[in-house]
Parts: structure tokens; C-alpha cells; sequence
């Protein structure tokens, strides 16, 4: 599937990109050749391939949140520019 120097221009304008004629020219014939490859692989029988999210074969790694207090909350404390009655001390956000 081929790819019109004008369509690389549209891109580029999409995309807020200033692009001489040598780097249009120069984009043309690397989209071209990368929806030729996905041509390639869209020709492929992939009817006796499962399905997947990763080639990993990870399922969930994350653990239950669960809450517990730390050992030496004033240790965390002592690196906070401000404390106040055990808490971070931080500046108002909202007025």
C-alpha cells in the first residue's frame, strides 16, 4: 500500500511538523515501506494462532495492597522539609 508524498505533508501538518521536501521525500519511502511489512504480516494465516497480550506468559504479578504501618515513621519525617504533629506539612492547594 503505497503512500503519497501529500499524505506524508497531511501527517506532518497532524503532527505540527515543519519537514523539508529531501525529509517528506525521505518519510514517503519509509511509511511506504513499513505498510508494505505490515502488508506482509496481514497476508499471514494466523487462524491456528491463540490469541495474546504478551509473548511473556506473565499472568498477574501484582500483590494485594495491603495497608501496615512503617517501622520508623520519623526517620520518613525528618526528610520532610516541614512537619507538624507526626504529618508532612505541606502548603495549601486549593483557596
Amino acid at each position: 500500500m503505497p503512500i503519497t508524498l501529500a499524505e506524508v505533508r497531511r501527517i506532518a501538518a497532524l503532527a505540527r511538523l515543519r519537514l523539508s521536501d529531501e525529509e517528506a521525500a525521505l518519510y514517503e519511502r519509509q511509511f511506504g515501506r513499513i505498510l508494505e511489512l505490515v502488508a506482509e504480516i496481514s497476508a499471514l494465516d494466523t487462524s491456528q494462532t491463540a490469541a495474546t497480550a504478551s509473548v511473556l506468559g506473565l499472568s498477574n504479578v501484582m500483590r494485594d495492597d495491603v495497608p501496615k504501618a512503617f517501622p520508623e515513621p520519623e526517620r520518613l519525617l525528618a526528610l520532610a522539609p516541614e512537619s507538624e504533629a507526626g504529618y508532612y506539612k505541606v502548603k495549601k492547594v486549593l483557596a
